[in-house]
């Protein structure tokens, strides 16, 4: 209900905290027509009308009249509060109060001293005293019998019940004297009429004249409330039904209505007064089956008779300090209990009440004195005890629900933010609140008459069946509340728009969890204990899942590995280890240890998630440096970054790339084990294994050796021999001859092509990575992060004994460079070099076509190399020249075709020529050969040689021994011809096809006999 309708509904007056009651709902619902302050004074006036019998109610001698609630209701006994045996006198002197006792609340006990000074207070413009239970000091709160015979001298006196009710209600002594008198007035010849056939204010209304007021508006107030009220009682709240057809409620309605804009006249004999009578008497003398009653209905219908009633009971607070009921509280209860027959009020009602207006004034107060909470929990249990009875009526049923669906609509609200309301030093309210609230519950989920839900309340009762399961349904609430309220403080939904400010956010609201964890544990969960075994433990595993579902919205929309996710997962985790660790220690004597609890927690799984995501991190790199891959094979040309970079853009890319990966990789705050290294060694690897792949994609040396010419036969009459000679004059000496090609004969340039030197390029390409490659490895395993790991790959790298993690990258840039420089040197001797080597060298005649000019360009072609390729590149580069060259060396003396004709006398000729094709390499560069490396490989190149300086008859021999034995024959048998030998390409002095060739190159006539007779070998033209 609204604020004000709360203040409204209060009994006492306006009531200084009235702003702490507004969200508590007024369950008694709205009488139109009547204000509070109408409501106080008709309350008023019956229970003085009630309690007229009671010593000082009347004059000197009390009127004899008898109340049937006096008998039938005391029978009842029951419960303390109820009211108790009244004194004989009417004073308030009780020095203890039997209610109070029973309800725990403290005593006022206002020493004697202080109430003879203190003096009189004036409250709402009525005189009064501090507290009713202090002395008046003059004859102006006396009845007026009293006055008139006390003397001014006499010693002050405690006030009576009547006058300390008068001055709780805030009633005038105009008002006072006024209902005195009626009384007297309708009593005279009727001492023994009870007091609910009173029908009051029909009875004021017809005693009660305008000149008694003090003017015409006061008294057509007046006289609207006493009609109000009849409209109230009897025709829109009456305890009995009304038809619609009832005459007499229509003329009382047309009464009241004419009473609206000016007052009526009701003098004795008038026409309106009359009606007015018989309209009253006829509908307040009704009975349900329509049968003549005793029993007068006025003022018993619902709510009328349970706002009245709550007003009489708001009483029993002192005036000046709300939160105290007076020490009179029993004698006032007892004389309340006179209206029970006129409000149409039992016991039961009494009791549901009394909670309410405890309970209400506890609230009202701003909650500053627990004791009145208590008293309305002790209440709530005598209720509950109606509850379970049989015979309880409608009315009480009715009441009962609302008062229950209001408190614990109240009391459910704090708890289910207990953590909002509660501050730490008012944790301790919740022991008083809590029980209220259990037992409310208790009642609604034991009755199926009952609501079994207060408004706004999660889970209904047939779910929480036990105390334990409400007090879990109270800590899951208020902790999920209390997160809620964090996240949007801290305007975490807007934050997750930006990416930093969502980490701020996310790693502040850890903390502000843990915090709120920390303060649940030590403020409230040993409260929560009492009525539930593992408070702390249900409170850490509802902040973890809220949380959680933080942390998951979070990763849903940061994917990404980053070092500010890695953080805040980081942290998460960290928050997560203290709240299993919270619930662990708050379930040490629970059966399972706490493992159904911790099952309700949904893991983070925060280092699964960093793995994964590092995981995609590194795919997302590896992905990168392919896709740097693919653009280098569509636009590499091969070609040196600079003149002191010599190698090319797309490796210095790659390896730019694989740096700036493993540098961040290292950045990233998380625990780095040899799994982790191992797995981006291997994409790495992967990136290093392709890009190799590429390197060394330049062709093979096949595509750059000539095909053999096929085998002829030499003879003296060869027509080409007979043009070389006589066109080139014998010269001897290979000092002196000229090369072909050999580009002025003193200052040839080197013969080097692009395309060769390109190839050098992607040499000194692929020696970059493997220089890198070294600081590479060194970086990934000598990180002091870098944790060790028991797992698969550290298993596989003990087992293999691997020293390096690119150990296999290393092997395929050795072998790619081993094939690179391999294929650049049959290049640079059978194609760029081809016119000085292997087209002229020996063409013709040994003697004019000397090695000379293949030495000038070699030399000039082992100088621009030197000047190309890096350091580290250049001894196997040259190495696989000198094969090269040697190669192109043997094709000549064996493969050299119809241009070449040897005599045994040029073997001295072609073995210097030998000799200063060893010196070359032996002397090129700084030791880039060993003279040991270059006679090793020149070994077969000398056997060979040394084969043309053998005499003709001798290779023949040789020749025919050695087919033999190749080809299984053995011993030749007379008329057995040999076989031709395979060609290898495998030449060595010992193979059948090397001596062969040597012979098909001697030009002598037992070479061409043999030849001839033994293979019929074509000669050459």
């Amino acid at each position: 209900m609204a604020h004000t309708a709360i203040c409204r509904e209060s009994l006492s007056g306006p009531l200084s905290s009235c702003s702490a009651a507004v969200d508590l709902e007024w369950p008694f619902g709205k009488l139109d027509g009547l204000d509070q302050d109408d409501i106080r004074e008709t309350a008023y006036e019956i229970f003085f009308t009630s309690c007229r019998s009671s010593p000082g109610f009347g004059g000197r001698t009390a009127i004899a009249y008898y109340s049937s609630s006096q008998t039938s209701d005391n029978a009842e006994g029951g419960s303390p509060v109820a009211g108790g045996q009244g004194r004989a006198n009417g004073v308030g002197m009780a020095p203890n109060s039997r209610v109070k006792r029973a309800l725990g609340l403290k005593m006022i006990k206002r020493s004697q001293s202080k109430r003879m000074v203190s003096g009189w207070a004036t409250i709402g413009g009525i005189s009064a005293p501090s507290s009713p239970n202090r002395h008046s000091t003059g004859p102006k709160f006396l009845s007026p019998g009293v006055a008139q015979t006390v003397p001014p001298s006499r010693a002050r006196r405690p006030l009576t019940s009547a006058e300390i009710m008068r001055q709780q209600m805030r009633v005038t002594e105009q008002s006072d004297n006024r209902l005195r008198k009626t009384l007297m007035r309708t009593l005279v010849g009727q001492m023994g009429r009870r007091a609910e056939t009173i029908i009051l204010p029909l009875e004021l209304l017809r005693h009660i004249k305008p000149s008694e007021f003090g003017d015409s508006h006061e008294y057509h107030i007046w006289q609207k409330r006493q009609l109000k009220v009849l409209e109230a009682g009897l025709l829109l709240h009456p305890s009995i039904p009304l038809e619609k057809s009832n005459t007499f409620a229509a003329r009382l309605r047309d009464v009241i209505l004419s009473g609206d804009s000016k007052p009526v006249d009701f003098g004795k004999n008038t026409d309106v007064m009359r009606t007015l009578c018989n309209s009253v008497v006829s509908l307040s003398w009704r009975s349900p089956s329509g049968t003549p009653t005793d029993i007068c209905h006025w003022a018993d219908g619902y709510p009328l008779n349970v706002h009245l009633y709550i007003t009489l009971l708001q009483s029993i607070f002192d005036v000046r300090d709300e939160t105290l009921v007076l020490d009179e509280v029993d004698e006032l209860l007892e004389l309340m209990k006179k209206t029970w027959s006129t409000l149409g009020i039992n016991r039961s009602i009494h009791n549901v009440c009394f909670t309410w207006v405890l309970f209400q004034q506890y609230v009202a107060t701003s909650e500053m004195e627990p004791d009145l909470l208590c008293a309305s929990h002790a209440m709530l249990v005598e209720v509950s005890r109606d509850a379970k009875k049989p015979d309880r009526d409608a009315i009480f049923v009715r009441i009962l629900s609302s008062v229950l669906s209001s408190m614990r609509e109240w009391s459910e609200k704090r708890l289910h933010h207990y953590q909002d309301y509660f501050s730490r030093g008012m944790v301790g309210l919740i022991e008083n609140i809590l029980p209220l609230a259990l037992t409310a519950s208790a009642i609604c989920s034991e009755d199926a008459m009952l609501p079994v839900t207060a408004a706004g309340h999660e889970k209904s009762d047939s779910v929480l069946d036990s105390t334990g399961d409400r007090v879990d349904d109270y800590i899951r609430s208020s902790l999920k509340n209390e997160f809620t309220k964090m996240i949007k403080t801290s305007s975490f939904n807007q934050a997750m728009d930006a990416k930093q400010e969502a980490v701020e956010a996310l790693l502040s609201l850890a903390k502000e969890t843990e915090d709120l964890a920390l303060r649940e544990r030590e403020y409230f969960s040993p409260i929560m204990k009492k009525w539930h075994p593992f408070a702390a433990g249900v409170a850490a595993v509802v902040l973890h899942n809220c949380y959680g579902a933080v942390l998951k919205r979070y990763m849903a929309s940061s994917p990404k590995l980053s070092s500010e996710t890695v953080s805040v997962l980081q942290r998460a985790g960290k928050l997560e280890n203290f709240l299993v660790q919270m619930v662990v220690e708050d379930s040490t004597e629970c059966e399972d240890g706490g493992k159904s609890l911790v099952r309700e927690m949904a893991p983070y799984e925060v280092e699964s998630i960093i793995l994964k995501l590092l995981k995609q991190w590194i795919d997302e790199k590896l992905r990168k440096g392919k896709e740097c891959l693919r653009q280098a094979k569509e636009t590499e040309t091969w070609n040196p970054k600079s003149k002191t970079e010599p190698y090319a853009q797309s490796a210095v890319e790659l390896m730019r790339l694989i740096k700036e990966t493993v540098d961040e990789f290292f950045d990233i705050p998380i625990g780095i084990t040899e799994d982790l290294i191992q797995d981006l060694a291997d994409g790495l690897g992967h990136l290093f294994q392709d890009y190799i792949s590429f390197a060394a994609s330049c062709g093979s040396k096949q595509s750059y050796i000539p095909s053999l010419p096929p085998l002829t036969r030499c003879h003296r009459a060869s027509q080409f021999v007979k043009i070389w000679r006589n066109v080139t004059p014998c010269s001897v000496g290979v000092e002196d001859g000229h090369g072909i090609g050999s580009n002025d004969g003193h200052n040839p340039r080197p013969s080097t092509s692009r395309g060769t030197q390109r190839l050098y390029i992607r040499l000194n390409s692929l020696h970059y990575l493997l220089t890198h490659l070294h600081s590479l490895n060194k970086t990934l395993t000598l990180s002091p992060r870098v944790s060790p790991s028991r797992n698969r790959f550290t298993n596989r790298r003990q087992q293999g004994k691997t020293s390096s993690y690119f150990d296999i990258a290393r092997g395929s840039i050795q072998a790619a460079c081993q094939h690179v420089s391999e294929v650049a040197a049959y290049r640079l001797i059978f194609l760029d070099s081809n016119n000085v080597f292997y087209e002229n060298l020996y063409a013709g005649d040994v003697a004019n076509a000397r090695i000379r000019p293949v030495l000038r360009t070699l030399k000039q072609n082992l100088t621009l190399l030197c000047a190309i390729l890096t350091d580290c590149a250049q001894p196997l580069a040259v190495k696989e020249i000198m094969k090269a060259a040697f190669e192109a060396y043997l094709m000549v003396l064996l493969a050299g075709g119809n241009s070449r004709v040897f005599y045994r006398g040029d073997h001295k000729m072609i073995d210097e020529d030998l000799a200063g094709l060893k010196r070359a390499f032996a002397s090129c560069g700084e030791g880039l050969i060993a003279e040991d490396v270059v006679d090793r490989e020149a070994e077969v190149v000398e056997g060979v040689v040394a084969l043309l300086g053998q005499a003709t008859e001798q290779l023949i021999e040789d020749f025919s021994i050695l087919t033999c034995e190749t080809s299984g024959i053995g011993v030749m048998g007379a008329g057995q011809k040999l076989p031709m030998p395979t060609t290898t390409r495998r030449w060595h002095r010992s193979d059948p096809n090397t001596i062969l060739r040597v012979l098909c190159h001697r030009n002598d006539r037992a070479a061409n006999h043999f030849l001839k007779k033994s293979f019929r070998m074509a000669k050459r033209r």
